[in-house]
């Protein structure tokens, strides 16, 4: 059984780069570019393990832009810009 979806009833807060990467649906390598980039945020270190926050992978998540544009975010952030 997955981790992320086991019998605790509630998903893991710490996840496995591979779990991380599986979570927003791409590969471990394109999950490294992304977290070099800053697209994706850093590990936590735990002793010599390095564990994702999936609040922080989601919220980094829904912070990338949407095909063909900005996500929603920027854009209300460049509107409220204009009209200060």
């Amino acid at each position: 059984m997955s981790r992320l979806h086991d019998d605790r009833g509630y998903p893991p807060l710490g996840l496995s780069r591979d779990e991380a990467a599986r979570h927003i649906g791409v590969g471990v390598t394109k999950f490294d570019e992304m977290v070099a980039e800053g697209a994706m945020p850093k590990p936590k270190l735990i002793g010599r393990r390095r564990i994702w926050n999936r609040l922080s992978i989601e919220a980094a998540f829904c912070d990338l832009p949407e095909e063909g544009g900005v996500n929603e975010i920027d854009a209300l952030l460049a509107r409220s810009r204009r009209s200060a």
